[in-house]
């Protein structure tokens, strides 16, 4: 090997998926079914070390170690709600952080919250990630290892059961403003050679990027949510910027696209963050019901998690039961997410990391309040 050689980086076999790493065993002169062997060893075993794996030849795992590596992202801190909620803030190359959320619930589900940017490169006004500003998309590595860490570190569940049952990509980010690290981690996560989830069981939730739904539904049929959280156009531009570019019935169209792609009797989840004296009012709950009637889809009601600065108030709980109410009497089940992990700044939209902001909109942000503070 060369200076040259050893001077460049070694690609990260963490966040390869199965093509990816068939490609590389052939590049390197290696049988493809090494691929299938060595993402078993990563995934399933949460190995990252070649020197483990002892159905590889000690000349291939040596091979390995000069050519590659396996680097899952460093945890620079996690800690464990009283409900049992566990988040995860993980150390970006370049030193931002970014969080992960496992969120138990009965049954042994456990439901890993992803992030897919360092920041987001969206502005929702009710969204505290969105403050921070914007530094840069994840890497695959980066997506997946959220997945890994839940799966291998101390979140590793001592019961049998799998720790990790379902994925949301809900956590920091937009994850159709980072398309293909998103996907190569999703097909990670579906993946009998890696994490074997059901594609019900992983969901990717996006703020409306239209062109990017479209191209998902020709790659892979996961669960689709769609954060409305408005049901007009006008109220939606103010809560969800992008909707000026995207309006209401342009992201309703490629929902029904995408449910006809699938194929199968799938429904879009809709989630609408009820914040007091804004949304959450008797006219907003009919026209919500007329919007959605030709859209098979169930609603996730969230009431808003505040956050300093936000200008938004969380309804009563009587207040959101009524909504619900009104919903009920439309046809529609709409179910009230309760807050979980809140104690450690968990809950939704209440993921905020330590974003190296090149936008200057955290700054902007911090001015806001302290002249609202004066």
């Amino acid at each position: 090997m060369t200076a040259t050689d050893s001077a460049a980086p070694r690609p990260n076999l963490l966040g390869f998926s199965l093509d990816d790493m068939v490609e590389f065993f052939t590049g390197i002169g290696e049988k493809t079914f090494r691929a299938k062997q060595v993402m078993k060893w990563i995934h399933h075993e949460g190995v990252t070390d070649f020197a483990d794996m002892t159905n590889l030849s000690k000349a291939l795992r040596e091979k390995l170690t000069r050519t590659a590596e396996i680097r899952a992202p460093r945890v620079a801190w996690q800690g464990e709600s009283k409900d049992g909620t566990r988040k995860w803030v993980i150390e970006t190359d370049g030193g931002s952080l970014v969080e992960t959320v496992l969120i138990p619930a009965d049954g042994g589900r456990r439901t890993l919250c992803v992030s897919s940017q360092v920041g987001c490169s969206l502005d929702c006004s009710f969204c505290s990630t969105g403050k921070q500003g914007f530094a840069r998309n994840l890497t695959s590595d980066e997506i997946i290892g959220q997945v890994w860490i839940a799966s291998h570190t101390g979140a590793a569940y001592d019961d049998g059961r799998r720790p990790v049952t379902n994925v949301v990509m809900m956590g920091m980010g937009e994850p159709l403003m980072n398309y293909q690290p998103v996907v190569t981690a999703m097909k990670l996560m579906l993946d009998d050679n890696a994490y074997g989830l059901s594609k019900r069981r992983v969901t990717l939730s996006t703020s409306g990027v239209v062109p990017m739904i479209d191209k998902l539904g020709d790659e892979l049929d996961v669960s689709l949510a769609i954060s409305l959280h408005a049901p007009t156009d006008e109220l939606r531009n103010t809560l969800v910027p992008i909707n000026r570019k995207y309006n209401i019935e342009k992201l309703l169209d490629s929902c029904r696209r995408y449910l006809e792609k699938c194929g199968d009797a799938r429904m879009i989840t809709v989630e609408y963050t009820l914040i007091s004296g804004v949304n959450d009012q008797r006219e907003h709950a009919d026209q919500l019901a007329e919007l959605l009637r030709t859209i098979p889809c169930k609603i996730n009601l969230i009431p808003f998690n505040p956050f300093p600065g936000s200008g938004y108030e969380k309804p009563s709980r009587n207040q959101s039961m009524r909504f619900q109410g009104w919903l009920y009497e439309h046809g529609y089940h709409a179910p009230i997410r309760q807050t979980r992990g809140d104690d450690i700044d968990a809950a939704c939209g209440q993921l905020v990391g330590r974003v190296k902001d090149r936008t200057r909109r955290q700054e902007r942000y911090i001015q806001t309040l302290q002249l609202d503070a004066d």
